[in-house]
């Protein structure tokens, strides 16, 4: 098997399929979203902009499974709201800051 050059109706065949494939815009957008990452992108989370009303939600959440975690001291139920805690903490800090951030802007 030779490593040299294909012969030139094979590359004409190679290239027509490359020109096919280059001008396939949906093949080209699933290509580029399939890249695998080893670990999740923590600078897309860090970015985030939470709204209010999802931060109250993930607040009622978490208060609802402390509730019910006391009263039944049920390890599923803390789990949930060890995993639900620091995530609701995070959207307060975000929404604080972005809050706080406008504020000074306008002062």
């Amino acid at each position: 098997m030779s490593i040299g050059r294909l012969p030139d109706h094979e590359q004409r065949i190679l290239d027509e399929a490359e020109r096919a494939l280059r001008r396939d815009r949906r093949l080209d957008r699933r290509l580029r979203t399939l890249r695998f990452r080893r670990c999740p992108d923590l600078t897309r989370l860090a970015a985030s902009r939470p709204r209010g009303l999802t931060v109250l939600v993930l607040l009622a959440v978490a208060v609802s499974l402390m509730v019910v975690g006391i009263v039944t001291s049920t390890p599923g139920v803390i789990r949930a709201f060890a995993g639900v805690w620091p995530v609701a903490l995070f959207a307060v800090f975000r929404l604080l800051c972005r809050w706080t951030e406008g504020w000074s802007v306008h002062r």
